[in-house]
């Protein structure tokens, strides 16, 4: 191994096979074990430390060192082998600098990715050794944050883990699996000093914040309560789905309504799919008719829960087969043009598609052959026909501020708010929300409490209710600067970690990834 750096005796630098200078005897050395110095040497060996490496080339250093006894009579060391400060480690084969390296590709790469990089280096580890490694990191001492966050993410399937962070330094603080109630209450517990805890709307971590932590503050984050309302917006606008085509504005003069059947288009009656719709119309409307739940008419009928949730909600079996409007495509300019094309008897989608290119249009061959397919059955073109905002459109519509509204967004708003009372209602409720947040003014919540209770929309009565019972914890999230994002932050970082570790990780390697990579970060980017 002569393209080897080898260090021989305490500060000689030679190359391996070259003369070895006299050793000068050392001073006294302190003991491992009790700290006291000695200069009584029992014996002499070699030990061989693996290096970071030199242009790219491994390195091992063969350090000569003394073992001596030790004259504390109370320590229970007879022998140690002397330290070189900032070179050697008890019982480590690699130098402080080498193993600082390893340690801080594992925090960040993890076993395979780790070693990889390793590799890269020029130091050859398995991954197995750089997860140990990394294992024996101790994790910074515990440090109990006066603003704490709390906050659930997916682990893996449907089990889920809880993530403490420090609001205030936004630095991880552990992690473990499950969220109940007990386990954070213990934990808060054995680490009192609390003030104030940052959570969702969760009752789990209500109830274990305030039996772990009952004088802390507890602060229901402004984005749940909005992301809940939401929800509730989607559920009243799903109950009156029936309302939202007159979003769209009148085709028909002025006076005339639009009817469904219109909407819908031609139903095929005597299909076989018009038969097996109304079969199946008739089957899910009998058992959800008895207050059984979509799950367990899912399971009865062999169907997928949305597919049993659609038959459940349409009014007649027709809604369920019509067919949805053609949306709009970059075609839809050239479609005078390959009418007359057509009529002057050029019929080859290919000819057609080489002179639509030629016009700037940028779209696909397959396009164009199915926008003729009417064409050839003697139909008309099929022209893009503006289709009634979803039940979640309709919600994202009534939730967005006003003023962020496109023009078109807001015609149809206005349209749909005219038509609708319930909608309507629903928009006033959500604007008076959306004022106490901006300003950070609990003092209309007991009121609008009262408002969502006798708006008559069970969506938003319920909502009322789960409010009402955590009134102290929304109040907060409305009055305050204290909020979860630091939280959902560092479940995105969570979520990186399992992925690079493809997902199979253990909790505790998890953990010591977490909180390590974090004040790693921290440590480089101060």
């Amino acid at each position: 191994m002569a393209n080897l750096l080898v260090v021989c005796g305490r500060g000689f630098r030679c190359c391996r096979g070259g003369p070895r200078p006299a050793h000068e005897p050392g001073g006294p050395a302190a003991c491992t074990g009790c700290g006291a110095l000695s200069e009584w040497v029992h014996s002499r060996y070699v030990r061989h430390l693996a290096d970071g490496t030199v242009g790219g080339r491994p390195v091992r250093i063969d350090l000569s060192v003394r073992r001596l006894y030790c004259e504390n009579l109370a320590c229970p060391k007879v022998t140690f082998a002397e330290q070189v400060p900032g070179l050697t480690v008890p019982y480590q084969r690699r130098t402080p600098l080498l193993q600082h390296l390893v340690e801080a590709v594992g925090v960040v790469l993890a076993g395979r990715g780790g070693a990889r990089m390793l590799r890269v280096l020029g130091i050859v580890l398995f991954a197995v050794t750089v997860l140990s490694q990394l294992m024996r990191v101790p994790l910074p001492a515990p440090v109990t944050p006066r603003v704490l966050g709390v906050d659930d993410f997916a682990l893996y399937g449907d089990t889920y883990g809880t993530l403490l962070v420090d609001a205030t330094t936004r630095l991880p603080v552990t992690l473990w699996e499950g969220r109940d109630a007990e386990q954070l209450s213990r934990w808060l517990r054995e680490h009192p000093g609390v003030e104030i805890a940052c959570r969702d709307g969760s009752l789990t971590y209500r109830q274990g914040i305030a039996a772990g932590a009952p004088d802390a503050v507890q602060v229901s984050d402004r984005f749940h309560l909005w992301q809940g309302l939401s929800r509730r917006v989607q559920e009243v606008a799903a109950a009156h789905r029936s309302c939202l085509p007159a979003a769209l504005p009148a085709a028909e003069p002025a006076g005339s309504e639009p009817t469904d059947e219109a909407a819908a288009g031609p139903v095929p009656a005597d299909t076989a799919a018009g038969r097996h719709a109304q079969r199946l119309f008739e089957a899910v409307h009998a058992l959800t008719g008895t207050g059984r739940p979509y799950s367990a008419v899912a399971r009865e009928l062999g169907l997928d829960r949305r597919t049993v949730r659609k038959y459940a909600r349409a009014r007649t079996w027709h809604e369920v087969m019509r067919r949805a409007p053609r949306r709009p495509s970059a075609l839809d300019p050239y479609l005078d043009y390959l009418q007359q094309r057509w009529d002057e008897g050029e019929h080859s989608a290919k000819t057609l598609h080489q002179e639509l290119l030629g016009k700037g249009y940028l779209g696909h061959y397959q396009r164009v052959k199915m926008a003729l397919a009417p064409l050839r059955r003697g139909l008309p073109l099929d022209e893009p026909r503006e289709r009634p905002p979803s039940p979640r459109e309709a919600a994202r519509w009534i939730i967005t501020a006003p003023h962020r509204h496109s023009l078109q967004t807001g015609q149809r708003l206005r349209r749909l708010l005219d038509h609708c009372p319930e909608l309507h209602r629903t928009h006033d409720l959500v604007r008076q929300f959306a004022a106490m947040l901006d300003a950070r003014d609990g003092t209309p919540l007991p009121g609008w409490l009262d408002q969502l209770t006798t708006s008559g929309l069970p969506p938003l009565a319920g909502m009322a209710i789960a409010l009402r019972e955590d009134k102290h914890a929304v109040r907060q999230g409305i009055t305050t600067h204290y909020n979860s994002g630091v939280n959902e932050g560092r479940i995105t970082d969570v979520k990186l970690q399992k992925r690079i570790m493809a997902g199979r990780a253990g909790v505790p390697l998890l953990r010591h990834r977490v909180v390590l990579i974090a004040h790693l970060r921290r440590r480089y980017t101060a």
